[in-house]
């Protein structure tokens, strides 16, 4: 048996630069700025437009329905994808939730717009679908009944992701998922509540625009 000091073996080494790789590409998949990117085609800087965020309620505000359905779409799909190859070529169970993490991360603090971004919202959708598509189908339902409700979609991003993060703890702690996955399902929740403390502040002063009101204040 090896002992707890000796050095690693060129292999260890190996799979350690592996999952890293595998993280960093996370961020890097989350980074990439599809919002930016639909509103230079129409011509629009998004970062100086409405909330200045580049996410899909800023598309939505600022673009359009079709823009916002391709923003909303592809930032998805930044978080799906990390943690499909995360899962894929990674030997650790903790991989795939830290990988859809740095997503959310590289999708709110992207390193192709100085550290601007989106709230995370449907990257951190994407990659809970990825782990567990049930606790995503109760996030999205939890998101679109409060939205539907109160008109207030930065509202019904914290409760929906919210809930999907509860729901994915209750699947790791059920041993319906690996255990690991309760990290993401924690650390989604609460970025995402911090990604809209500006809102949050909003909600409780009574001053929040309401879906479809002419200033816009998610993204």
């Amino acid at each position: 048996m090896a002992r707890a000091d000796s050095p690693r073996t060129p292999r260890e080494v190996t799979d350690v630069l592996r999952e890293l790789g595998l993280v960093v590409l996370g961020y890097f998949l989350g980074a990439f700025p599809t919002g930016a990117l639909v509103a230079r085609a129409h011509g629009v800087d998004l970062t100086q437009y409405g909330s200045r965020r580049t996410g899909a309620t800023n598309a939505l505000r600022v673009l359009g329905k079709r823009a916002a359905a391709l923003v909303f779409a592809g930032d998805g799909a930044k978080g799906a994808v990390a943690v499909a190859l995360a899962r894929q070529y990674g030997r650790s169970a903790w991989t795939p939730p830290m990988a859809g993490l740095a997503a959310v991360l590289g999708h709110t603090y992207s390193v192709f717009l100085g550290g601007r971004g989106g709230r995370g919202v449907a990257t951190g959708l994407g990659g809970l679908l990825a782990l567990s598509p049930s606790a995503q189908a109760c996030a999205a339902a939890t998101a679109v009944g409060t939205i539907a409700a109160t008109r207030y979609v930065s509202l019904g991003s914290i409760l929906g992701t919210g809930a999907g993060g509860l729901a994915l703890g209750r699947e790791a702690m059920g041993g319906r998922v690996p255990r690991p996955y309760l990290l993401y399902g924690l650390g989604t929740a609460s970025f995402i509540v911090y990604s809209h403390r500006d809102n949050i502040a909003r909600l409780l002063a009574g001053t929040e625009r309401r879906l479809g009101e002419s200033e816009p204040t998610g993204g």
